[in-house]
């Protein structure tokens, strides 16, 4: 048996060839076109549901910032009111505290007036003798002088004794207590301080300096000159026997003439500050009105009971007094002791209080 190879023939070309795949693109390419159709479609949805939503947004947001204008309005317009309202009730207030002031005042003006009319006679008596026994003594510690307050001591006493209560005798031996002690006490007296420190103040400008020295008068004996017109008497008669006597006499008178001018030229003072001598007058001048500045600032400080400031400011003066000008003249004198008596007057004395007056009229008060 012989083999036979069967070569297969090729398809004619006259017999048309249809692919089997053809129909499947087809339907792959329509079904890829409505998807796309779907896809645009659904996305013009989605715009213009998005377009509208946009749309109602700006819509909601311009009628959201109308409102919030309107609210705005409302809102100023209330702040306005209430600003008023505040500013009124503010006022309001002011004139209501005030009435309300005027009201206490009135009630505490009332109040005293209805507890001084049910005082008794004894207790207005009392009341005026301690509070004019406290407004004198407080004169008393303005002025520095114990004249108010013993004043009003005696006129309390005085009252007291006119009103004759026996339960007030206590109060009388009070008070008479504390003008004793206020009397005791030595108080400055600054009418005369101020006296002094003015005739010290005086006397600077006829105070002599050590560096102005004084001349001195002449002093020649009163008995050379009736010896002198006796021996010239009884010259003619012994004449020629005295002529050597009265040559004698003669030189001795001029002797003495001669010493008293030197004396006067020459004078010796023992000076414990040798700087008193080397003073000018130009300085002199400046020394006088320093040492009156110093007793008038004194004496502004005896007014206003500043006693320290006196103390010290007269110090310099007297220490001024000793080392510049003349101790041994009497108007230095004068001026020192002055300033003595201004220092040992000028001395810070405390008033004292009348407690036991005081203490007396609050016992008979309390004791009513």
């Amino acid at each position: 048996m012989n083999d036979v190879t069967h070569t297969p023939l090729p398809p004619a070309a006259s017999e048309p060839v249809v692919p089997a795949a053809a129909p499947r693109r087809s339907r792959w390419v329509l079904a890829l076109v409505a998807l796309l159709a779907l896809v645009v479609a659904v996305s013009l949805g989605l715009a213009w549901s998005a377009q509208q939503r946009v749309r109602k947004l700006e819509q909601e947001l311009v009628r959201r910032q109308q409102d919030s204008q309107t609210q705005s309005a409302e809102a100023r317009l209330l702040a306005k009111r209430a600003d008023e309202t505040a500013r009124e009730s503010a006022a309001k207030v002011t004139l209501l505290e005030a009435r309300l002031a005027e009201v206490s005042i009135q009630r505490t003006q009332l109040e005293d007036l209805i507890q001084s009319l049910s005082r008794s006679r004894d207790e207005n008596v009392l009341v005026d003798i301690d509070s004019g026994l406290r407004v004198a003594q407080q004169q008393a510690t303005i002025t520095g002088s114990a004249e108010p307050l013993v004043a009003a001591l005696k006129q309390a006493d005085d009252r007291l004794a006119r009103y004759a209560q026996p339960r007030l005798e206590g109060v009388r031996r009070a008070i008479a207590r504390d003008i004793d002690r206020v009397k005791a006490v030595g108080v400055p007296d600054i009418a005369a301080l101020s006296i002094k420190l003015d005739e010290a103040i005086r006397l600077v400008d006829e105070l002599p300096l050590l560096s102005q020295a004084e001349p001195r008068k002449e002093t020649r004996p009163a008995a050379s000159a009736p010896k002198a017109s006796a021996k010239s008497a009884s010259a003619p008669a012994s004449a020629p026997a005295g002529w050597t006597t009265a040559v004698s006499d003669r030189w001795h008178g001029l002797m003495q003439t001669l010493w008293g001018e030197t004396r006067t030229l020459v004078r010796v003072t023992r000076i414990d500050h040798p700087e008193a001598m080397l003073v000018a007058p130009e300085q002199a001048f400046f020394l006088r009105e320093n040492l009156k500045l110093r007793l008038l600032n004194a004496r502004l400080a005896v007014l206003s009971r500043q006693f320290d400031t006196v103390q010290t400011d007269v110090q310099s003066a007297q220490q001024a007094l000793e080392r510049y000008f003349d101790r041994s003249s009497r108007r230095t004198g004068v001026a020192g002791d002055l300033l003595k008596q201004v220092a040992a007057g000028s001395r810070q004395v405390g008033l004292p209080r009348p407690d036991d007056t005081l203490a007396a009229l609050a016992a008979a008060t309390a004791g009513r």
